[in-house]
This record gives C-alpha cells, structure tokens and sequence, in this order.
C-alpha cells in the first residue's frame, strides 16, 4: 500500500489540509530540501525531510528488512518505537521523542498502522502493537473506517493499511466492529468500489473517497491498497496471501473475475452484497485491465503528470496481484518494474520507494537481489544504520552473509572488536556513548 500505497492521498479533504499534509505514495513524498544530515536521528532511514513520512518510510523499510531475512540495527528499530505515543498512536514524524505528545501532537493513521505491521513482523514489541491497536479501535469511525488523521472521513487508503495492521496483529478485521454503527472495516472498505452503474472501463476500481456530490471516481492508488486489504493482508505479504503457504500457494490463479453485472450487483452502498473476496477480484480485474493498457505500469494522477508512470503504485498493484494468486499478471508489471528501474530515481536513496520494490520483488516471485541487476537489499540496507546481520544471497557479497552492527546498535556500523583495546582513551569513548544516546529516539 503506496502502504501506499500509501501514506494517504494528497487529495484527502480540506479538513486534513488545516492539520497535516499527507503524502499520496512513496513516489510522491514531500520535495523539501533535507535537512543537514547531522539533524536527522542517526536511526532513521533515508536523508530527506521525515516531516510527513518519517514513520511510513521507517516501517517500510524494516518491513522489507523483515521480510527477506535482513535484521535490522537496534537503533533503526529504537527509533520506531521512540515515535510512539502514551495513548498508543504515532504521529507522522516526532522530530524530539523525549517530550511527550500533547494535544497538538497530530496523530496519524496511516503511520500507526504502518508501524504496527512493521513492530509485529519484528517481534518482541507485543505491548507496543496492542496500545497502537486499542488507539485505532478507539478512532474509529461510525462507518467501520478510517480517516488519515483521527475524526476525518474514513478513505480506500487509510481504511486498507489498518485492515493490515489489524490482521498483522492477530484480530480478525470482520470482527473490529465500530463502537457506534457495528460496522466492519470490511464494510467502510467496500462502499468504495464502484459497481455495475459505473462505466465498464471503471467496473471493480476502488475511489479514494467520495466526492461532495457521493459520487465515486476510480483510482488506482486506492484500487491497489483496498485489493490487497480486501484479502484481509498487510503489505509484507507473500505469493499466495500470507508466506506463500496459502491455499493459493504458488500457482496461478488465472484472471481475477470480473463484476457479474447481470446480476443487478450495483456497488456503492449496495457493495456491501459483495464479500471482500470478490471485491477484490472485480479490483483486480481493473487493475489487470489498467496495467495492460499501460504497457505494465499504472500511470500518475498528479496533476500535469498523468503520462507519466507511477512506479510506487505499479509495485502495490503487484503485491495486491500476487497476493490473490493471480501470478502472471503480477510478474508482467513486476518485470516492467525491472526493465525500467533506472528510470525511478527514487530507487536508488529512498528507503519507502526500495522497500516497496522489495516487497514487490518477494511477493511475486522475483528476486529483491537481483532485480534487473540490481541489489534492491543492499540499497535499502545503505538508507538507514547497518543491519545486525545480511543473509546470503542478499549482501552482494561470497561470504554467505555478514554481521553488521552490534546487538546494541550503538552506530549501525561494523564493529572489528579485536581491534578495541587499551588504546581507546576510556573519556572519549564514554563521551562517544553518552552523544549517541541522546541522539537515540525512544
């Protein structure tokens, strides 16, 4: 989901434009010049302004750390969980963790959801993943939704990264009922989709929210997030659905199925007669049909940009493929992917545009590694601190993997302990320590 997938659509409502600006997809995050570098917590991923993405892109990194047998440096994963919240929520980005949040903290949906996918893929974070999933049981809307910010309509997007985080946390998303309607996210979900009144190009794509008027309009950012949640599945999952083991296994599933129009099915609120099953292959079929007649690739909805392609969403629209089975189609966007890596700029230093590749890459078959001759781990790895340990295979290296950074993650850096002795004045190396960990998010 430009997870998506998605931070949230730029295009979210006017209330959202008065508290935070959310960012659309990886491939479109804020263009603010970074701050110097010595700014930037040393456990965070990539170089840019973390202002509005800080977390997504942090989840999304050790995500795909995860997902390919990568772990991740203590103090990338410190300075996750710094991030959170006493009442369980994340913000998009707390640049000093040390001060508690206070009524003026925005809290962000998306982030806390996209955290919890990452802390419950990691383990060992079991507290931390049940107050972020109390905080979005506590906002959510009437609708069974969400909103990118707590209070805002529920959108495709928002509501489709928590469905992940609910299933990564264990909870059945058919059973996390709103206090106040006892609707399903499932529910919120499907009212998304357009139905048999919609245009047969448009059939089973999911619109990001409703416009003033309630009518619904296609979008394929929102289509490939709501796919992939329609399958009750994060954005770490494997072919198949879950690790690949699923009923779907590794075979293909042929052509997703079309809405059986004939049936008087006509979406909207009358959605909810479909079961997210087929809701999710009638958003399939769209995106099949969208990505064929784009050569592979999804194309952008900024402004002024339609031609150009979206990589970030092309890659959730592989995961959603792959996720219900529908293998051939997956790998054909996927190697579109590969052929044209070159032409992603943020595929070479953006920690949110390579885990999304990465997970592109595992869960359609393809090889994060040796993606069109590209190391997409060991780009990702070089974001952020050094990892505690690389398998073989994805290092790049002949060695069977490497040992990265101390179990304490006190730089992220190799450590050759043989080479620390008596030499090392013991005030510098206290004064070493003590920098660091005021520099460390908790």
């Amino acid at each position: 989901m430009s997870l998506r997938r998605t931070a949230a659509a730029l295009a979210a409502s006017t209330v959202l434009c008065a508290v935070a600006a959310p960012v659309a997809a990886a491939d479109e995050s804020p263009s603010a010049q970074a701050p110097a570098q010595r700014d930037l917590p040393s456990g965070l991923y990539g170089k840019d302004d973390p202002q509005y993405d800080g977390v997504w892109r942090q989840s999304t990194a050790l995500l795909a750390q995860d997902a390919v047998g990568v772990k991740p440096a203590s103090k990338a994963v410190s300075w996750l969980t710094g991030q959170q919240c006493e009442d369980g929520s994340f913000a998009s980005y707390r640049p000093d963790p040390t001060e508690a949040c206070t009524a003026k903290t925005v809290a962000d949906v998306n982030a806390t959801a996209a955290a919890v996918q990452a802390l419950a893929a990691l383990g060992g974070h079991g507290e931390r993943v049940e107050r972020a999933v109390q905080w979005l049981r506590l906002v959510q809307n009437d609708d069974g939704g969400w909103g990118f910010n707590p209070g805002s309509p529920s959108d495709a997007n928002s509501v489709s990264v928590v469905i992940g985080a609910l299933d990564a946390a264990g909870e059945d998303p058919a059973k996390a009922l709103s206090a106040k309607g006892e609707k399903s996210p499932y529910d919120s979900l499907l009212g998304f989709q357009l139905g048999c009144d919609a245009g047969k190009d448009e059939r089973g794509a999911f619109a990001y929210q409703p416009d003033e008027k309630g009518r619904l309009a296609a979008n394929d950012d929102a289509t490939a997030a709501a796919v992939l949640a329609a399958r009750g599945e994060g954005l770490a999952t494997g072919p198949g659905g879950e690790d690949g083991s699923g009923e779907d296994g590794g075979e293909d599933r042929g052509a997703p199925k079309t809405l059986e129009c004939d049936k008087g099915d006509k979406g909207g609120e009358d959605g909810a007669e479909r079961t997210p099953a087929e809701a999710a292959d009638a958003g399939a079929a769209y995106l099949t049909r969208v990505l064929e007649a784009g050569g592979g690739h999804l194309k952008s909805a900024m402004p002024g940009a339609e031609e150009q392609p979206d990589y970030g969403n092309t890659a959730d629209a592989v995961i959603a493929l792959a996720a219900g089975g529908h293998r051939d189609a997956a790998a054909k966007s996927l190697t579109w992917l590969e052929e044209n890596l070159g032409s992603w700029d943020k595929a070479t230093t953006s920690p949110a545009a390579l885990g999304q590749l990465v997970l592109a890459a595992r869960a359609a078959g393809g090889d994060p590694a040796d993606f069109g001759g590209v190391n997409l781990v060991e780009r990702l790895n070089a974001t952020g601190p050094a990892p505690v340990h690389v398998p073989s295979g994805t290092d790049g290296g002949e060695d069977g993997g490497r040992q990265g950074a101390a179990e304490d993650g006190d730089d992220g850096s190799p450590v050759v302990w043989y080479l620390i002795g008596a030499g090392l004045a013991a005030g510098a190396g206290a004064g070493f320590l003590i920098s660091m960990r005021k520099r460390r998010a908790r």
